[in-house]
């Protein structure tokens, strides 16, 4: 997890990772934030690298990268993603999948504002045109993928890289599944303009798109 003043929600995602895993996962969090949050998170036990904050996806890439164990989960820690199908993400690892993506515009997204609703409809729409291959959930913060495949890759972007490490691994041929997910009201503010954050992740679908096809 990448976390940015999210001591809000930390607690309630950590004791929900806890629970879910018998307390057997290893949690890494990269921490740029400036209230309570890398003290709670050490609390609960997860290993907290701090760093200045750089923006999504410098801090996802770092916590990707120092993880150890052969399956790596990415999620938020703002409550918004269901820590009780994790046990389901690992069935499909096991089962054969090379990176298994929450789909949470499969059960319609409620919790989610309209716009950004929209926005992330468009973003799927877009990624799956340059794709060839059909997706509907492009920038979902909660995916499981094998350990290969996050240190087989080269990864670019920042505030696109939700997107990135859907599009680079399935263009490349690895076995990615979408899974629906159920989506929450966040926990906490946003932190994320949907203006000038969605011109930028539809900018990395569309240069990461581009790059993948013509490698």
């Amino acid at each position: 997890m990448g976390t940015y003043n999210e001591e809000a929600a930390i607690s309630t995602v950590l004791d929900d990772i806890e629970r879910v895993t018998d307390g057997k996962a290893e949690v890494v969090c990269v921490d740029g934030s400036s209230d309570r949050t890398p003290e709670i998170a050490r609390e609960h036990g997860a290993r907290v690298i701090e760093q200045e904050p750089q923006g999504y996806g410098v801090a996802v890439s770092a916590a990707i990268h120092a993880a150890d164990r052969p399956v790596v989960v990415t999620t938020d820690c703002d409550d918004t993603y269901p820590m009780e199908q994790l046990p389901e993400f690992l069935d499909e690892i096991n089962d054969g999948a090379d990176v298994v993506s929450g789909d949470r515009l499969y059960h319609g997204a409620e919790a989610m504002p309209g716009f950004n609703r929209f926005g992330n409809q468009a973003f799927a729409a877009i990624a799956s045109v340059l794709m060839g291959e059909r997706v509907h959930d492009t920038t979902t913060g909660m995916r499981a993928y094998r350990k290969e495949v996050i240190d087989s890759i080269e990864w670019t972007e920042n505030t696109g890289l939700s997107a990135e490490l859907l599009i680079r691994p399935l263009m490349r041929g690895y076995e990615v599944r979408e899974a629906p997910i159920s989506y929450a009201e966040r926990a906490g503010e946003t932190k994320l303009d949907p203006i000038q954050g969605g011109a930028e992740i539809a900018k990395s679908i569309l240069k990461v798109g581009l790059e993948e096809r013509f490698r």
